[in-house]
């Protein structure tokens, strides 16, 4: 079943690309036909940086039990007093 789902947010970060390391200030996520993995969809995250043009741009393409995976890992990873804030090093982070 084709859903063609798409969200794209701001985001903050860097990302490695061909040649260097660029600001990453979008993630656009989709659930579509991949262009490389041998499966039917893929979970795609696009990190770009439309300033910077068409190849100031990471792109991940992850089958549907790996981004899940992927999305439990990160929230276990930020989960309540896993670390302290890197702009507050009083803080602790709350879930």
């Amino acid at each position: 079943m084709c859903r063609y789902d798409t969200a794209m947010l701001e985001v903050d970060g860097s990302g490695k690309g061909t040649e260097a390391w660029l600001p990453v200030t979008e993630a656009m996520v989709s659930f579509d036909h991949p262009q490389r993995t041998a499966a039917d969809h893929t979970l795609n995250i696009d990190f770009l940086n439309r300033g910077r043009g068409p190849s100031a741009r990471v792109a991940v393409e992850l089958t549907e039990a790996s981004a899940r995976e992927l999305a439990q890992t990160i929230l276990w990873i930020l989960g309540p007093a896993k670390f302290q804030s890197a702009s507050d090093p009083g803080a602790t982070r709350d879930a």
